[in-house]
């Protein structure tokens, strides 16, 4: 067996290319685990894939793609994160997009210092001459980078796709424990939904101050029900958190409610509960309050 291989992928592509479905595919097919999008400080996390020799991290730098109506600046700043993020490139475009479309991406891509993958996508609503003329077209373009066809929707050609990624990791140990993925994942997972729910709806304190346990975690055949708790430090951020009549924390509870239904496949009965506990930064692993759950 060869030396461990890890990395992260990036994930770029334009507005509906299909890059959840086939980055659903791709984890789904070889499940070892399925993370949630976790905050974190570098990475947007979608989801992890173990193996025993490799570690795929599949990642997805918020807000790198913004229609093209933004302004250029901004996008190439987007892009140029995502690009200095990663071990690999998964750029995803389709049969029904326009080929150049956004050319100050494909210039950025014929610079960049690590491999792309380049899949072309919907290959199943197109002719097989056009799906050949557009990868001749992006061949031309992106000499270095592998181009793929693919249905992620049919799930053509994934394993062509999942063994191209795998060859490219760097030999590296895993960027996360893999123990973390099995026995711990779905209460992992949970907490990680409603960590992110926190991040989207708070300023930027908040969310750093705060702790989420999952106190309970009952797996019924018909749902699941989850109890959790949002640990603060202190007594105006538990107002700030449960907001004006419970608003604030009543959105927080149903947009992570409504993402584990997603997540999860089943029904979720989430309660969500505020307390003060002061000391909490003293006992808990600091990488936690940055997004990583060790």
């Amino acid at each position: 067996m060869g030396r461990h291989r890890a990395g992260f992928v990036n994930i770029i592509g334009n507005p509906n290319v299909g890059k959840s479905t086939l980055m659903n595919a791709l984890v789904g097919e070889k499940l070892s685990i399925v993370t949630a999008k976790a905050q974190t400080t570098r990475h947007r996390i979608m989801g992890i894939v173990n193996g025993e020799d490799y570690q795929i991290v599949y990642s997805d730098t918020p807000g790198i793609l913004k229609p093209s109506y933004r302004l250029q600046e901004s996008m190439m700043n987007f892009v140029d994160t995502a690009i200095g993020d990663a071990d690999i490139i998964l750029y995803v475009t389709d049969t029904v997009e326009k080929a150049d479309k956004n050319t100050e991406y494909v210039e950025k891509l014929q610079k960049v210092g690590c491999p792309v993958i380049l899949v072309v996508n919907k290959i199943d609503i197109s002719s097989q001459e056009d799906v050949l003329r557009l990868m001749d077209w992006w061949k031309e373009r992106l000499p270095e980078a592998l181009v793929i066809p693919a249905s992620a929707q049919e799930k053509f050609n994934l394993d062509n796709i999942f063994d191209a990624i795998v060859e490219r990791l760097p030999e590296a140990p895993a960027w996360f424990d893999k123990d973390v993925f099995t026995d711990k994942n779905l209460r992992f997972f949970a907490s990680e939904i409603i960590r992110e729910k926190i991040f989207l709806n708070y300023s930027q304190e908040i969310p750093y101050s705060c702790e989420v346990a999952i106190e309970q975690f009952r797996e019924g055949e018909e749902r699941y029900e989850i109890s959790a708790v949002i640990y603060v430090m202190r007594e105006s951020q538990k107002g700030i958190i449960i907001g004006k009549g419970g608003q604030a924390l009543k959105k927080v509870g149903t947009q992570a409610r409504i993402e584990m239904e997603d997540f999860f496949q089943k029904k979720v009965f989430l309660h969500l509960f505020v307390k003060v506990d002061d000391g909490w930064r003293e006992n808990k692993r600091e990488l936690k309050r940055f997004g990583y759950e060790y």
